[in-house]
């Protein structure tokens, strides 16, 4: 069991602790928006910068994203040891088998000239391109730029290998030349010309093999970061990160912390250009580089000079309006929201603060009108709550969850179920707790009877793909797991069993085992309740206590508290105290406590297959076999010493001498129910035979007395009709 709601890293500190028990790290757990209801609904979650970011620049018609495969390519001209670069390997392209030799003997070559001079056998797109390349690898720029423009001016027919290769180094051996002197602007512009001619022969259809089109959008951006321009610098990284390429988010990164760390009156200046607005935006949106505890003062200058060169500004309002949602600073919030037009995110603003401001009307159309207005498949990516557990942050399904809180307190239950399973996964804790806590049996019977189809089962080649996944990543779960479907039908079946409806379990179960089982306990719960003849009522309470003990998680188990069937019972989550306020009617508490878990124990239905097995016992004649055995048993199955004692102490005082008691609870025979009908009989003669053993000469005298008389009647009534 899971001791829940210490952080995460704490609880693994403990490892380390010289503790008499010890707590394990167990998985990571999904939030709960129910847990909390006022904290879900007061606050804003940070959002995720590379959807953020995402948002900015854009794309260049024609320009190829980055594959996942290259996304992270090696453009220098080095070798690491041993291992052949990306550009070793898209060098080979093309070329016969001598070229390839001869390219790579020349990569050897320091000196340009030389290069040139054993590379006559090359084509001359490859042999200047290949001394233009050792040159730079010397730091002779200059005579670098002078091989690489001699590529370019060779006839198109003539460079279709090299001409990106030589466009791209050309911009960079540009860019080096104006840091080995005094800045020249002359270069940074030649150089950001090359960069453009990059693209452009990509785009023209020119080998590409390293990506180099796109890979050329960063250096462009360094050499106008260099001139001091960061709007466009930051448009270029952000076109480079919207094309799939890595490097354009991570430099994006370090341009918020080289922002952060200025001084304030650069900051406050360049924060009068949109795209360091909406880059610093993005960052303190995203709460980038901190999660958790005391905000860090870098952020705290970004915002309070953000707020300075932002008043007015009507374009991002709805994402500065978030920042300074975020800060507490509702106020500010509320008057960039008057320009922030009908986002999905502007209309959750403005929930809140109707929340805020005790609408809960004007926050109840606010939500509907977010959740309409945010793609169904916008995603801010996976976040970690202050209790560090995990949320995957899709806006739609957030506002939809937020909005079914306001449901249940209004005593829309449905309509606040359906908000929830909507998610999916994403909150089915919370969709499992008003299933089997708020909804009535009927009103959840109904629900999925008319909106959720019977799963289609996994076939045989989803399974061991599944099972195959798994081994590959180093996990112990083979099974598929389940969908929410079937894990809200399964809940239903669960459900049905617990309140006695047994007839109608059965089909709402996910697969044949447990369609067989939910059918055999309800036929052992309805046999124990209507046999009149008591050994069979104990043989249908014994085994319905064997299901109970035994499967009782798969059929009786709550989803959630107090089981947790959610996570096959292995680990339990703090529940929070209900009580009525503000968030939570009245009516929805009654229907919370009348469904609540009897016991509410974790493991409840252990506790149920306890009354089960006394029942059986109560069945059966103390003197039977049967009786002993079924003590016997649920002693054995009990993990709590006292209720061990409990079985027990009732065999010693009750039951009969058996000779395997000396394993009484280890070492259990099936209860001999047949046996248990002849003892009945016995038993119940068993007073009359003690009354009349003192007399059972002058008995057993008399009845040869009395059948002998008998007898002599018979032989005298047959003389008489012979006579007659």
């Amino acid at each position: 069991m899971l001791i829940r709601k210490w952080p995460h890293h704490l609880l693994c500190l403990t490892l380390s602790l010289p503790l008499g028990s010890v707590l394990a790290c167990g998985p990571d757990f999904p939030m709960r928006l129910l847990d909390n209801r006022g904290q879900t609904l007061s606050e804003l979650p940070e959002g995720n910068f590379n959807f953020e970011v995402s948002r900015l620049g854009g794309s260049i018609a024609g320009l190829k994203n980055i594959a996942p495969a290259t996304g992270s390519q090696d453009y220098s001209y080095g070798e690491e040891a041993g291992q052949p670069s990306s550009r070793d390997l898209a060098e080979q392209v093309g070329l016969s088998v001598e070229q390839q030799a001869l390219v790579k003997q020349l990569r050897s070559v320091a000196d340009a000239r030389q290069v040139e001079v054993d590379g006559k056998a090359l084509p001359p797109e490859l042999m200047f391109y290949l001394a233009g390349a050792a040159a730079f690898n010397a730091a002779d720029y200059a005579l670098a730029v002078e091989y690489f423009h001699k590529v370019l001016a060779l006839p198109a027919d003539q460079r279709p290998l090299r001409s990106t290769w030589a466009a791209y180094s050309l911009g960079r051996a540009l860019f080096a030349m104006n840091s080995q002197v005094d800045a020249v602007p002359s270069l940074l512009a030649q150089s950001r010309l090359a960069f453009e001619q990059t693209r452009q022969l990509s785009i023209d259809g020119f080998s590409d093999p390293l990506e180099l089109g796109v890979a050329s959008l960063g250096e462009e951006a360094r050499v106008v970061r260099t001139a001091g321009d960061w709007n466009r610098a930051i448009e270029l990284y952000a076109t480079q990160n919207r094309h799939g390429s890595p490097v354009g988010y991570s430099s994006l990164k370090q341009l918020v912390a080289e922002l952060a760390a200025m001084p304030e009156a650069s900051l406050a200046q360049l924060l009068q250009g949109k795209p360091v607005q909406q880059l610093v935006t993005a960052s303190l949106i995203s709460r980038l580089g901190w999660s958790f505890g005391e905000q860090p003062p870098n952020e705290l200058k970004l915002i309070k000079l953000l707020q300075n060169s932002t008043r007015g500004t009507l374009e991002n309002a709805d994402r500065l309006a978030a920042v300074n949602y975020q800060q507490g600073d509702y106020a500010s919030a509320k008057a960039f929201l008057e320009h922030a037009g009908d986002g999905g995110l502007a209309w959750w603003l403005r929930a809140k603060l109707a929340l805020r401001d005790g609408d809960k009307v004007a926050a109840t159309a606010a939500y509907a009108k977010a959740a309409q207005a945010f793609p169904q498949n916008e995603s801010w990516g996976e976040r970690r709550t202050p209790d560090f557990d995990y949320e995957s942050l899709q806006p739609k399904c957030r506002v939809e969850g937020e909005s079914a809180i306001l449901a249940l307190q209004r005593g829309d239950y449905l309509q606040a179920f359906d908000q929830l399973y909507r998610s999916q996964d994403i909150y089915w804790l919370d969709a499992a707790t008003v299933a089997e806590r708020v909804l009535t049996v009927d009103e959840l019977k109904h629900y999925v009877d008319t909106n959720v189809q019977v799963p289609t089962p996994f076939s045989q080649q989803d399974v061991e793909a599944y099972a195959a996944k798994k081994e590959a990543e180093g996990g112990d779960q083979v099974a598929a797991p389940l969908t929410v479907a079937a894990k809200l039908r399964n809940l239903l079946g669960r459900r049905l069993l617990r309140e006695g409806r047994y007839n109608e379990a059965p089909v709402y179960f996910d697969n044949p085992r447990l369609f067989g089982l939910a059918k055999w306990y309800g036929e052992l719960r309805h046999d124990a309740e209507s046999k009149w003849w008591p050994t069979k009522r104990a043989f249908a309470y014994f085994h319905a206590a064997d299901l109970s003990r035994h499967f009782g998680m798969e059929l009786l188990g709550y989803e959630m508290s107090p089981d947790y069937a959610t996570f096959e019972g292995n680990y339990s989550l703090q529940s929070t105290e209900l009580k009525v306020g503000p968030l939570l009617a009245q009516e929805e508490f009654s229907r919370q406590q009348a469904s609540a878990a009897q016991p509410d124990l974790r493991y409840h239905y252990r506790y149920l297959a306890n009354d089960l097995a006394t029942r059986a016992a109560d069945n059966l004649p103390h003197t039977s076999q049967a009786f002993a055995a079924v003590l016997c048993a649920a002693t054995g199955w009990n993990a709590d010493p006292e209720q061990k004692q409990v079985f027990y102490r009732r065999y010693v005082n009750e039951g009969p001498y058996v000779d395997w008691a000396v394993h009484f609870g280890e070492r259990c025979p099936s209860p001999d129910f047949g046996k248990a009908d002849r003892r009945y009989v016995t038993q119940a003669i068993s007073p009359v035979r003690n009354v009349l053993r003192p007399y059972k000469a002058w008995l057993q005298l008399g009845a040869v007395v009395a059948f002998t008389a008998f007898a002599l009647l018979l032989i005298n009534r047959h003389k008489r009709r012979k006579q007659a």
